[in-house]
């Protein structure tokens, strides 16, 4: 649900009362990923998604049901050749969706609601809830933040659970994760089993977009609407300027690598290297290279790619290192203006996260959504 709060966040300040579905897992070809939801207020109105149509009108009148009763339900939906016209994934996937009333005055309402203000500030924050389990504890959560990793909200049963849980929501946190675990109702495996959905929202992944050429700015307007946080860093202030990219969320003027010392980068970090010149990528990619983020490319002809290759050996980066560079930067798709040439390398950044070949699904026998099926549920006391 964190996906959507935004929009959950203005409707508990305005205080509706609204119940809300999530994925809490799918298998197969499911469309969206644990964690996507969609929300219905008691006016009736919709927002968000839990399977891109197949299943919505089921799932609306889920929330509704649910708007009604003040009762929290776990539902699965999958495909069936039995009956044309039964309600399900054509596609042939299964997903299990938590429907949640989050009505005035419910225990859960403050605990969703700092759940869903963190996340629409920008702020990192872990939900938990219990998915299923004993009825009476199915739909109660627990929040945690970087700084409050004891967590805010709770479980009503064994104080254990709550410190247990606090904890794991805490590590999904620290990596960015979405997903469940099956842990005992006393916070071990004692009690009734219990399974749990961590939803992590953190904030977006930075693009770092060297060289403010043409191309950038295309890259710049497909960077944005793929969610990363935009910069563009050029040592040239005639060509690094607000003005001539007006949808970043910052321009820098600076040399590129004077830039990358001091700037933060993590795991979920790109940088994209567009100068072609190499008093700029030479040391610019030397650092780059030895840093812990998630895709590096650069542009640049075939030839020029040998040359910065040789260049790049002579200041010391080895063949390792060598190997994480993305050059020519994209994937091959044929690009000639800056808006294909974009969307090539945006292209290549989604395969690179996401695991895909990069190759034609028409004919392959790889799997379209390399992510989206569950990751194995977690259980407490066991070795991942």
């Amino acid at each position: 649900m964190l996906d959507i709060a935004d929009e959950l966040h203005r409707w508990v300040e305005q205080g509706r009362d609204f119940a809300v579905a999530t994925v809490v897992a799918v298998g197969g070809s499911a469309p969206r990923r644990p964690g996507a939801a969609l929300a219905v207020d008691a006016d009736g109105t919709a927002i968000g998604s839990v399977s891109g149509g197949c299943v919505e009108g089921a799932v609306y009148a889920l929330c509704q049901q649910a708007l009604e009763d003040g009762e929290s339900v776990l539902e699965r939906f999958g495909y069936s050749d039995e009956d044309a016209f039964a309600v399900g994934l054509t596609c042939g996937g299964v997903i299990d969706i938590l429907v949640t009333p989050v009505r005035a005055h419910a225990p859960v309402r403050p605990v969703l609601a700092s759940a869903l203000e963190a996340a629409a500030g920008g702020r990192a924050a872990a939900l938990a809830r219990i998915v299923s389990g004993p009825r009476e504890l199915v739909g109660r959560a627990l929040v945690v933040g970087p700084e409050d990793l004891s967590g805010r909200g709770g479980f009503g049963a064994h104080p254990e659970l709550d410190r247990t849980i606090a904890a794991e929501a805490g590590a999904f946190l620290e990596a960015g994760r979405t997903g469940t675990l099956e842990i005992g109702e006393q916070g071990s495996r004692c009690g009734a089993p219990l399974t749990v959905l961590v939803e992590s929202s953190v904030p977006p992944p930075r693009m770092i977009v060297f060289g403010a050429i043409d191309f950038a700015s295309a890259l710049v307007r497909i960077g944005t609407f793929l969610g990363y946080r935009v910069t563009v860093c050029d040592a040239r202030p005639v060509f690094a300027t607000e003005a001539r990219f007006p949808e970043a969320d910052e321009t820098v003027v600076e040399w590129p690598h004077r830039y990358l010392e001091r700037t933060e980068v993590d795991a979920r970090t790109v940088l994209c290297v567009l100068t072609h010149d190499a008093k700029f990528d030479i040391p610019l990619l030397r650092l780059a290279l030895r840093l812990p983020v998630a895709y590096v490319g650069a542009m640049g002809s075939r030839r020029t790619h040998l040359d910065r290759n040789e260049r790049l050996r002579e200041v010391g980066v080895t063949e390792l290192e060598l190997a994480r560079l993305r050059s020519p930067i994209g994937l091959d798709l044929g690009a000639r203006t800056p808006e294909e040439t974009a969307l090539s390398i945006a292209a290549e950044i989604v395969a690179s996260r996401r695991g895909g070949s990069g190759v034609s699904l028409t004919g392959a026998h790889t799997p379209i959504h390399h992510d989206v099926t569950s990751e194995p549920v977690r259980r407490i006391g066991s070795v991942a």
